[in-house]
């Protein structure tokens, strides 16, 4: 399980042969592939070609989705109508977040790829729960905001499970992991070994900020065993 590659597909190779992953194991990426990195769509063509790897939606890969299906379409007197605030501020919050280098690899390929790149992150999933070594685990990108604990998981929002970021002072559920990215490690507040993974309250956190400026790294966590595996260059 590893989650925030964001474009860092030296690392992603690198990871990968140290975890030793076979067709037999199941990868899940939770979220946020793309963005900020040199080679996103690198590491998002990988994956394509990964039976066994499964993706979980980041805001990122939604991000990318309310953009890319419109810079796709030809430029014609129709297209430039729909041009409204909306679409406006969808590409520019893309852009604030580092969308750039999806971008660049993006348009260097040809028009089926594209097609093939859109209907790939239009197939990730919000969540998926699963059980590994006795121990149950919910796998989400950001967190349940607003969590409640009489709140059925399809109850949340989008914006709940892909943009809101969960307290860790809290353990949501007795009986069961809930397993994040979104928030990098060294951003938690207490947390003795920033840029590691993180474990609290049934809460485990496993971006470890690979494009972070200051010990930065990319971590994966092995749910049948609970070890941990990093790379940092």
């Amino acid at each position: 399980m590893i989650a925030d590659i964001h474009g860092e597909y030296e690392k992603f190779i690198k990871l990968l042969d140290r975890i030793s992953l076979k067709d037999t194991d199941t990868l899940y990426i939770l979220g946020d592939v793309l963005d900020r990195g040199e080679h996103p769509i690198k590491v998002l063509l990988k994956l394509m070609e990964m039976p066994n790897a499964i993706l979980i939606a980041g805001n990122h890969e939604l991000m990318a989705l309310k953009c890319l299906d419109f810079l796709c379409r030809e430029i014609t007197e129709e297209s430039v109508a729909e041009i409204d605030d909306e679409v406006v501020a969808h590409l520019l919050t893309w852009q604030m977040n580092g969308s750039q280098t999806t971008l660049n690899e993006f348009e260097l390929l040809d028009r089926d790829l594209q097609d093939d790149v859109i209907d790939y992150l239009k197939d990730a999933v919000l969540y998926v729960e699963t059980e590994a070594g006795g121990k149950k685990y919910l796998l989400v990108h950001a967190g349940l905001g607003n969590f409640s604990p009489d709140k059925a998981l399809s109850e949340y929002t989008v914006d709940e499970l892909v943009w809101e970021r969960p307290d860790y002072g809290v353990q949501y559920f007795p009986d069961c992991f809930t397993v994040t990215g979104h928030t990098p490690t060294q951003y938690i507040d207490g947390n003795p070994k920033p840029g590691y993974i993180f474990r609290r309250n049934n809460h485990i956190v496993i971006d470890c900020g690979a494009c972070h400026p200051d010990n930065g790294r990319l971590a994966a966590l092995c749910l049948d065993s609970g070890e941990e595996y990093y790379v940092d260059e």
